[in-house]
């Protein structure tokens, strides 16, 4: 057992914790600690009683510890103590589970964060023992535990093509209609998918038909969509403006739809990542959506940084991920994000939207975003899981070097030097090779 140290001459330290936060998929659970500054870290397995132990340099609890956001998450309890050099937290878990954690930088709606996602270790996976001496072991933290006698299943894509029908969207100079270029560039994305072992695309409209924003999501939903993605064409009066973009929810987009699902009948309330909300009192049911939305948020930033590295080797594209309250990324438990593909409002790009080549290589970047997200992202029961290496690390917004190299439990120098950096500058998108050793 750990003592908890508190005394009345508490030691300053440069990095506090200032909120915990739980939420839980049909795959994980996630930890989520909100501090003050990026949090200096290392993370090991202890086994005989199963628990994860984070240590964290030069920082201290700010805030209080409600055990009851830990009930039907795998953890039973979190513990905390000071020590000399910052502090101890102990996760004692229901059962085995293989730990992998990050660190994202601060946005408009949180502080930075260090996340931790505990994923069940199958039966007859190998663990480390009971001692820190093991944490070399790349075991505790990869993001892909081993499967027995388990069959993979189809990762469900929705491709979500903008307006149709009544609606054309916007109008370019010479008379395109957003409605048709982004219909074409959907169904090549489309193509893509279906021809990819383990993934299956969903079209939300597959001709020149009319849907309403919430009908685009709801089908996602209905269909137990993975991925939401939204193809637009963006238009300005500027016309000189160009380049593609790339959106997720906004926190008042979040908090709006979020009223809504409140707002429902016991009746009429739907399951959010699982959980079902009907019979549960409205406190528990906002902790529970808040939680899931929380969640798919900061995926739906993964995906979103992801298909933006890509894009961004076609030509122009807005370095800074856009947060707005469109209704079709409000659904509460998928990873929804909406490109804007170019400007049809700029006579240059919008002969490239009526160009197939070019719509080819819109599909292709978006499809290679995708691709790019699930080698750390993808459900473990998805086939990519199953099969994707660990060899690399592509950069999330707010990581650092010494970060991803105390993820991976290799040395600093050795990251560098495999990598060819002369500093350990970093950007978001940008692919590492991890060392084996």
């Amino acid at each position: 057992m750990l003592l908890i140290a508190v005394g009345a001459n508490q030691q300053i330290h440069a990095t506090t914790i200032d909120n915990i936060r739980v939420s839980q998929t049909n795959q994980s659970t996630r930890l989520v600690l909100d501090t003050s500054s990026t949090p200096n870290y290392k993370l090991f397995p202890l086994n005989n009683p199963p628990r994860i132990v984070v240590d964290l340099v030069d920082t201290s609890l700010a805030t209080s510890i409600n055990k009851s956001i830990f009930t039907n998450t795998g953890i039973s309890n979190l513990r905390h103590a000071e020590r000399s050099d910052g502090l101890r937290l102990v996760l004692d878990l229901e059962r085995r589970a293989i730990a992998s954690s990050f660190v994202l930088g601060p946005n408009n709606k949180y502080p930075h964060r260090l996340v931790i996602d505990l994923r069940t270790q199958s039966a007859g996976s190998t663990s480390a023992t009971d001692s820190p001496a093991n944490t070399s072991s790349k075991k505790i933290v990869t993001n892909t535990p081993v499967k027995l006698n388990q069959k993979p299943r189809t990762l469900i894509i929705a491709i979500d093509a903008g307006h149709g029908g009544k609606d054309p969207g916007a109008i370019g100079l010479g008379g395109t209609y957003e409605k048709k270029v982004v219909l074409e560039i959907s169904k090549r994305i489309a193509k893509l998918i279906n021809a990819e072992p383990g993934m299956r695309a969903i079209m939300t409209r597959d001709s020149d038909y009319y849907v309403t924003l919430r009908g685009r999501m709801q089908k996602a939903r209905s269909q137990k969509a993975d991925i939401f993605i939204s193809i637009h064409a963006d238009a300005v009066k500027n016309r000189r403006v160009q380049g593609s973009s790339v959106y997720i929810l906004s926190k008042n987009g979040a908090s709006s739809e979020a009223a809504k699902i409140l707002a429902q009948s016991q009746n009429e309330v739907d399951t959010i990542s699982g959980v079902s909300l009907a019979g549960k009192d409205k406190v528990l049911q906002k902790v529970i959506v808040d939680l899931s939305q929380s969640a798919t948020i900061d995926s739906s930033l993964d995906l979103a940084i992801a298909v933006r590295t890509e894009l961004s080797k076609l030509g122009k594209t807005r370095e800074r991920i856009e947060s707005a309250g469109f209704a079709v990324l409000k659904s509460p438990d998928i990873p929804s994000i909406l490109v804007e593909t170019a400007f049809i409002s700029n006579p240059t790009e919008e002969k490239k939207l009526l160009s197939p080549s070019h719509q080819q290589k819109l599909a292709i970047a978006i499809f290679r975003g995708i691709k790019r997200y699930l080698v750390h992202n993808a459900p473990d029961d998805m086939r990519f899981a199953f099969n994707s290496e660990q060899d690399k690390h592509t950069v999330r917004s707010g990581e650092t070097l010494s970060g991803i190299a105390i993820r991976y439990q290799v040395s600093l120098d050795s990251l560098r030097t495999v990598n060819r950096l002369k500093t350990d500058r970093i950007r978001a998108g940008e692919e590492l090779i991890i060392p084996n050793s």
